[in-house]
């Protein structure tokens, strides 16, 4: 039975295994499980059979709900049926659990665990999805790592199948679904020794037929439900022993032993920890830190949550133990704390009552909250928990990791706490979104993970702001199995692939000293060090860095890569950072690319290997010089930036978001809008140059521009004075607007280099084709003089929207867009119509948003693209779920129709008092026009001065709503 050894990410894991063991699969994708149900489809395309030689069917429903309804009426019809799941998603499904569960009905869902959608959405993961179902009868079967993800699926589906009890297998979204490691694959001949084919055909002999006919799904009434209901106790109160007796089969299969509550640390511990999940593994790995140097600590494990087997957990515990910290992955609003904590509470006084394990007394315990929305959970934050355990009064009810300067809850921690392994690589690599980074570095882990006897491990960070982005590729490499499910914060080694990334993150307070730090840069070894910031020069020199550059982009230009610099830099990686002798390393990364590339032709796999061979022989160490001297600072933001930006948006833009407290955030979620506009992300390596003698003035650059950063503007000739050398103008062409001036101008910082604008440009330079009325130049050199050219062009006023024809581009295009410098991907091809809708009507416009790429890029924290003009006026903007969108936006209209009609009603009690005229003015004024808008907002500013002063019951109620 040979356990292959794969480097795969969690889903996969599971996947591999669902796959296998089914025969009906129903999905919807929902972040983070859905590459699960892209595995399973693309196993299937393949035609891969499961372990009973059919293919399974796969099919793709309209939601979530559809999926459950889907799963359950397969399930019925007595095939072996899955789906794979996360967040509101799950909660979806939740009527349909309650019915697979009451039916007593073998399953398995597979759940990435993810934060719910309440003051905000997240994708990120944490308990409170798979906390929300524990009610609905399912079993909750919890995996801690990607080898565990693929064993519990597996153990799962085999304990269904005896038990009846439909099970929930979660792991952590993200934090155990990508994380790519090195793990045992399950083969084929595991899978059917552990499912008994007898349990199979029992569970269709259930099936509805015609030709057994039965009713099931009955209504019931107050005589019989009750006792109905508890008629299924025998099969829970089974459950336990037969999921530890499925868990003992797979250890005798593959020498991997799993228990339902699972105790690892000292033998005579005073202090355990209990916790499920990811978070397991780095208790773990600190138990053992701490127990080496003195501690008598220990980590309970809880693999299976529901059913909750209180006896087993108490027996598992060292009877030792004075005091315990349980703690929970998800905040229950209200409760009188967290579910695990409530119940492993009652377990120890049910455990003293009835002397389980030998206990006599029962031990201190108390709770907290961690790592909510995939928030970092690291050893330091362990050794805090297990700290407080120390005090005399161990603080209950507790959050760990973060600042609570609001209600106090939080645990103070050693935030330099490290575990340090012997022979292990820590390496963090900084990428734009799109560049190939994050492929390179699992490419670069497979080759590490399936050519060396050493085990690896890859977390991705991705901005949720599409392409363009940052990517942080944290990657680990060592001789023994890792438990380390956080991100690197001590690396040896350190990259850089985008140069200005240097201006916007301290990436270098995380490399270890005497580390190695590689830098994309078009500078040279003997020109770079005068263009990095100061607080960059003073770190190479303070930590004695080994400083490497490499110009990638010249290198991947040169070889005909493009812009795809994943190969270039992943060669320099394996050159200098020590993870293999060089010539091997290179040898292995040949391989690869035939691998990868092979079916493309033998162009494509030259290309790439020139492309490595090239990077090795251009990459060049710099020589650090003794002293700092740099003027250049880390800047992210304008440096007029009002407050909000300085203290709350900026330290997220510059990934120090974790050290915001409680206080810096509402309570409900709500953000202001225009804040994108102070962010200068400043990715474009070429950017739009307006050439004002060509320009026929159609304003089409502006029209197609995805981000708002061409603009067009009208104005008069006065509004020149004061302008910086060099800004162009050109007189207007519209006869319309004759004497005026007109300009194009883009914002460097904004920009995203597409080359959208230049592609629709129709004016042509005669003596030269090339040269169009606007062209893509090399940013760097004029980034400075154009920032200069933006602020003055920013500040020239708008033209009088009264005046604008909107049926003309050329006209249309001077109105302010309300909608600018989005996340959205370089080129998007739906952000140019989301900002002319909100030029047309941003200033009478609210936005119901489905969550999909246009809730990322349009209300992703930290800054919003949403916008305002001079008067305060913009786009309000909200999101409520995936699947709701029309039904959300419905609302909205009825709700603004209901107080139209109701503010029409109290005018007309008003009229009296407000003026006849005044009131039917308003209750008959035509809005079809910019006139007839700017005419009735007139009308309603003076209503609102005079219902202001009076002292009736009907003006209190129409001043809040008369702008309606």
């Amino acid at each position: 039975m040979a356990n292959q050894y794969k480097t795969v990410d969690g889903n996969e894991a599971v996947a591999s295994v669902a796959h296998r063991l089914n025969e009906v699969i129903a999905i919807y994708p929902i972040t983070p499980s859905s590459p699960m149900g892209e595995w399973a489809d693309l196993f299937s395309s393949m035609k891969k059979p499961n372990i009973w030689g059919t293919i399974p069917s796969v099919v793709q429903m309209q939601s979530e709900a559809g999926v459950a309804g889907a799963m359950h009426g397969s399930l019925q019809s007595g095939v072996l049926g899955t789906t794979f799941t996360a967040s509101q998603g799950l909660l979806l499904m939740i009527p349909d659990m309650y019915k697979i569960a009451g039916e007593l009905t073998p399953a398995v869902i597979h759940v990435s665990a993810r934060s719910l959608a309440t003051h905000a959405l997240s994708i990120f993961g944490d308990h409170s999805d798979v906390m929300a179902a524990r009610a609905t009868g399912f079993a909750l079967l919890a995996s801690s790592s990607g080898q565990e993800a693929g064993d519990f699926a597996l153990i799962a589906q085999a304990a269904t199948l005896k038990s009846r009890v439909p099970f929930m297998h979660f792991f952590d979204g993200f934090r155990t679904s990508h994380e790519v490691s090195k793990i045992q694959m399950l083969a084929d001949d595991v899978l059917r020794e552990m499912i008994d084919d007898e349990l199979v055909s029992a569970h269709r002999s259930r099936a509805l037929t015609p030709d057994r006919p039965v009713l099931r799904g009955t209504a019931q009434n107050p005589d019989v439900y009750f006792q109905a209901r508890e008629a299924a106790n025998p099969y829970y109160a089974a459950c336990a022993g037969i999921v530890q007796e499925a868990m003992d089969r797979f250890a005798k299969l593959t020498g991997r032993q799993y228990r339902l509550y699972e105790y690892h640390g000292a033998p005579d511990a005073d202090r355990v920890l209990v916790i499920m999940g990811s978070g397991a593994e780095t208790t773990h790995e600190t138990v053992d830190a701490l127990n080496a140097s003195g501690e008598k600590v220990g980590v309970l494990k809880v693999r299976l949550y529901r059913p909750f087997d209180s006896k087993r957990l108490i027996e598992a515990l060292p009877a030792s133990v004075k005091n315990i910290a349980v703690l929970d992955r998800t905040k229950e609003a209200g409760s009188a704390g967290e579910p695990m904590y409530l119940d492993v509470l009652q377990a120890v006084v049910e455990g003293a009552q009835n002397g389980w394990g030998g206990m006599k007394t029962a031990p201190r315990v108390v709770g907290g909250r961690y790592g909510l929305s995939s928030k970092e959970f690291t050893p330091g934050m362990v050794k805090g928990v297990f700290d407080n355990l120390k005090e005399a009064s161990p603080k209950n009810h507790f959050t760990i990791g973060i600042e609570d300067d609001v209600t106090h809850t939080s645990l103070k921690y050693d935030k330099n706490y490290l575990i340090r392994t012997k022979g292990r690589l820590s390496a963090i690599f900084y990428g734009l979104g799109s560049d190939g980074t994050v492929g390179a570095n699992k490419n670069s882990i497979k080759i590490i993970g399936e050519n060396t006897e050493n085990f690896t491990q890859g977390y991705f960070v991705y901005d949720s702001k599409k392409a363009g982005a940052v990517t942080v590729s944290h990657l680990r490499f060592g001789p023994e199995w890792i438990r380390s499910p956080y991100l690197v914060d001590r690396a040896d080694f350190v990259a850089c692939h985008q140069p200005v990334f240097l201006e916007r993150f301290d990436m270098l307070s995380q490399i270890l000293p005497e580390g190695t730090f590689l830098l994309n840069t078009p500078f040279g070894a003997d020109q770079i060090w005068a263009e990095l910031p100061r607080t960059v020069q003073e770190t190479i020199i303070e930590k004695k860095l080994k400083f490497y550059v490499i110009d990638a982009y010249r290198i991947a230009n040169e070889t005909g890569m493009g812009g795809r610099i994943n190969t270039v830099m992943q060669a320099c990686f394996f050159a200098i950072s020590g993870v293999l002798p060089r010539e091997q390393a290179i040898a292995e990364i040949h391989k690869a690319i035939k691998k990868s590339y092979g079916k493309k032709g033998d162009d494509v796999v030259k290309m790439n290997i020139d492309a490595v061979n090239k990077s090795v022989e251009n990459m060049n160490e710099v020589k650090v010089p003794a002293t700092a001297e740099s003027t250049k600072k880390l800047a992210t933001m304008s440096a007029d930036s009002p407050e909000f930006i300085k203290k709350i948006v900026e330290p997220i833009s510059q990934n120090k978001g974790n050290e915001l407290p409680v206080s810096a955030f509402s309570c409900d979620g709500t953000f202001p809008t225009a804040t994108t506009r102070y962010e200068k992300r400043n990715l474009a390596l070429s950017m739009p140059v307006w050439e004002s003698d060509l320009c026929i003035q159609c304003a089409k650059c502006s029209f197609v521009c995805p981000h708002a950063v061409i603009r067009a503007k009208a104005y008069d000739a006065a509004a020149l004075e004061g302008a910086p050398e060099g800004f162009k103008s050109a007189d207007i062409r519209n006869p319309k607007w004759k004497g005026k001036k007109f300009t194009i101008q883009a914002s460097p910082e904004d920009c995203t280099g597409c080359g959208l604008c230049v592609e629709v440009c129709p004016a042509k330079d005669r003596a030269d084709a090339k040269r169009k009325a606007i062209n893509m130049t090399h940013q760097p050199p004029i980034r400075e003089e154009q920032a200069k050219y933006w602020e003055f062009f920013s500040g020239i006023p708008e033209t009088d929207r009264r005046d604008i024809d909107v049926t003309k581009i050329r006209e249309q295009q001077v109105m302010q867009p309300l909608f600018e410098f989005s996340g959205a991907c370089a080129g998007c091809g739906e952000t140019a119509y989301v900002k002319l809708v909100s030029q047309l009507f941003g200033d009478r416009m609210l936005v119901a948003n489905a969550t999909g790429c246009s809730s990322i890029y349009g209300g992703n924290l930290p800054t919003t693209p949403w916008s305002k003009d001079r008067e305060g006026r913009g786009p309000a903007w909200s999101n409520s779920l995936f699947e709701d969108n029309a039904e959300f936006g419905l609302g909205m209209r009825a709700g603004i129709d209901k107080q139209l009609e109701f503010a029409g009603e109290l005018l007309k009690k008003l009229s009296g008092h407000v003026g006849d005229e005044l009131a039917a003015a308003i209750l008959g004024a035509d809005q079809k026009t910019e006139a007839g808008i700017q005419e009735q907002r007139e009308r309603v500013r003076i209503l609102k001065e005079k219902i202001a002063k009076l002292d009736s019951r009907e003006a209190r109620l129409l001043i809040p709503i008369a702008d309606y």
